[in-house]
């Protein structure tokens, strides 16, 4: 009872006061009423600390404890979370194989277009040949022919005047911006006849997909002039020739700019490339038939040529000389 006197005393106790008493019932009744209010105020101070105050609160801590037992026995959600990772490492992708390479990474290997350009002959045609285009090898396509007055011969993929007059001109879809130029053509009509035309030109619309608009000598082997319009199939042919490749340099061409051109090709053209100084570089072919080297980028160096085949023809550096016919003495083999 000594140390209760170094603790705080609850309002009861302070507001307590003495008052004498004048007889012995009323003061053993003070005494005995002292003691109680005494040993009342020590009762109610747990662990001798604190007052009614202290109690409420470890009640109500007590209360809130024992009528909450699940979620006292959960885990805490902010424990159980997965550390986010730090910025310095790489993410986790959905399978959980992080966006990081592998500590060892075999080299990339060479592709097959690089390898082939190996001195200025035939090379063989590569493991992967180009994309095909529309007019594919071994595929024989339903339509109908027309004819035209060839004049010149010259057209839409600027070979110029010929005297060659077995010719035609694709219809929009199957030339293709100028895929189709250069490719010898089988023509056969319904009554059995059948010929080889060279496509030199482009027929537009109302030209419809499929359909050949032949010059007049070539129509006229097939069927009357007169008859106008007749049903055809034709196909691709890889014809034997005895010509060769040849280059030309567009009009204005320079080693600032120039437009390159390949004819006599035997098969049709799938690329054109030039040289540089990183390796082989594609030019880009518009629909008159020339492959442009806007910043003159490979002009005057090594080009390369790939038929659909895949196919590569290695020309060594030929000088730019606009409008000249340059011969390279190679052709594409017959498929």
């Amino acid at each position: 009872m000594a140390s209760s006197t170094h603790r705080r005393r609850p309002r009861q106790d302070r507001d307590f006061e003495w008052r004498p008493v004048r007889g012995p019932l009323l003061a053993v009744a003070a005494v005995a009423g002292v003691a109680l209010l005494v040993t009342l105020t020590v009762a109610f101070r747990p662990g001798g600390s604190g007052g009614g105050q202290d109690r409420a609160v470890s009640a109500s801590s007590s209360a809130t404890t024992a009528g909450a037992p699940d979620r006292a026995s959960a885990p805490s959600s902010t424990a159980s979370a997965s550390p986010k990772p730090s910025s310095a490492e790489p993410a986790p992708t959905a399978s959980g194989r992080t966006t990081a390479p592998p500590a060892s990474t075999a080299p990339a290997a060479a592709s097959p277009a690089r390898q082939a350009a190996t001195g200025t002959a035939r090379t063989p045609a590569t493991t992967t040949a180009p994309a095909p285009g529309r007019i594919r090898p071994g595929t024989a396509y339903d339509g109908v022919a027309t004819s035209y007055d060839v004049g010149d011969g010259d057209g839409a993929c600027s070979y110029g005047p010929t005297s060659d007059v077995m010719t035609a001109a694709m219809n929009t879809a199957d030339y293709e911006t100028a895929k189709a130029c250069g490719a010898y053509v089988s023509v056969r009509a319904a009554s059995g006849a059948s010929i080889t035309v060279r496509i030199t030109n482009e027929c537009p619309a109302p030209c419809a997909v499929g359909q050949l608009d032949l010059s007049r000598q070539a129509f006229a082997k097939l069927a009357p002039l007169s008859a106008g319009r007749i049903a055809i199939t034709w196909s691709l042919l890889s014809p034997a020739t005895s010509d060769t490749v040849s280059i030309r340099y567009k009009t204005g061409s320079t080693q600032y700019w120039c437009g390159i051109q390949a004819i006599g090709h035997r098969n049709p053209l799938a690329r054109l490339e030039v040289r540089t100084g990183g390796g082989w570089l594609a030019l880009t072919r518009t629909g008159y038939n020339y492959f442009l080297s806007e910043q003159g980028t490979g002009c005057g160096s090594g080009i390369r040529l790939t038929d659909i085949y895949g196919e590569q023809l290695v020309v060594p550096a030929l000088p730019v000389r606009p409008d000249t016919v340059q011969r390279t003495g190679l052709q594409f083999a017959r498929h």
